[in-house]
């Protein structure tokens, strides 16, 4: 059979370009986060993104939840105006400009060497931007330029192809004890498949009661019980929690876990 053709009256532009944005994102924070080793399973409280103009947040916003899921973060602040928060760096990108303007490149390099942040913030914006060098019109694009963002205390940032996210990588105690409860459903899940469990087996869980512990179950309880279709949920001392296994939920953080299949 012939492979359909495209009817271009029915494409959907708009979800295109807001799928687009939302990969882009989250492959930016999945980044950073693996550049400060901080586990997807650990959750973080805020991406900051700049607006780039009205229809980029209304775009971003419309797949804002999808992004919160993808990358573990607690919420999404638009930045309206980034210029006292994000400091922005510019140099050209001589692998584009080179075929197109050889003969014109230092010119083209003082010039866009010498953009302030106002200007940088309206090529990111409108993708274009046009100067004069050696008496000839410069029409640059994102392509042309390289633009990075130096980091602030206690957020990590990436920028690219004009989008910038500034990630804070501070881990609260609240947010702490919800990661550790995450690494410890992973366990016990593993724990349920290793001992051949039935996807709609209840089970019975002892852990240990070390104080971190008492700590993840004041907040995370109905949590973890929903995760591992668990009856109950009981701390108890290492040697009232017979043919436990011990497992790392996290570094510094090891504890006991036994898991007991209802009849």
């Amino acid at each position: 059979a012939l492979f359909p053709q495209s009817d271009a009256a029915i494409l959907d532009t708009d979800l295109e370009q807001r799928m687009s944005h939302a990969q882009r994102i989250s492959s930016m924070v999945l980044a950073l986060r693996k550049k400060e080793n901080i586990r997807v399973r650990q959750p973080l409280g805020k991406v900051m993104i700049p607006v780039l103009n009205a229809d980029f947040k209304r775009q971003v916003e419309a797949v804002a939840e999808l992004i919160k899921t993808e990358v573990n973060i607690k919420e999404i602040a638009f930045l309206e105006d980034a210029s006292g928060v994000l400091v922005k760096r510019i140099k050209p990108n001589f692998k584009t400009l080179g075929p197109k303007y050889g003969k014109h490149m230092k010119a083209i390099s003082a010039a866009v060497n010498g953009f302030d942040q106002a200007t940088i913030a309206a090529l990111e914006q409108s993708d274009s931007y046009t100067l004069e060098a050696n008496g000839e019109t410069i029409h640059l694009s994102l392509e042309d330029v390289e633009i990075t963002t130096d980091d602030i205390p206690g957020w990590l940032v990436a920028s690219e192809q004009g989008i910038t996210v500034a990630l804070d990588i501070n881990i609260s105690e609240e947010l702490l004890h919800e990661g550790l409860a995450r690494e410890l459903v992973n366990r016990i899940q593993n724990m349920r498949k290793d001992q051949g469990l039935e996807v709609t087996d209840r089970i019975e869980i002892r852990v240990e009661n070390a104080p971190f512990m008492t700590e993840i179950l004041k907040s995370n309880f109905d949590y973890i019980c929903s995760e591992t279709l668990a009856d109950s949920l009981e701390q108890h001392p290492v040697d009232a929690i017979p043919g436990a296994e011990t497992t790392t939920l996290e570094e510094g953080y090891d504890t006991r876990i036994s898991i007991i299949k209802k009849d």
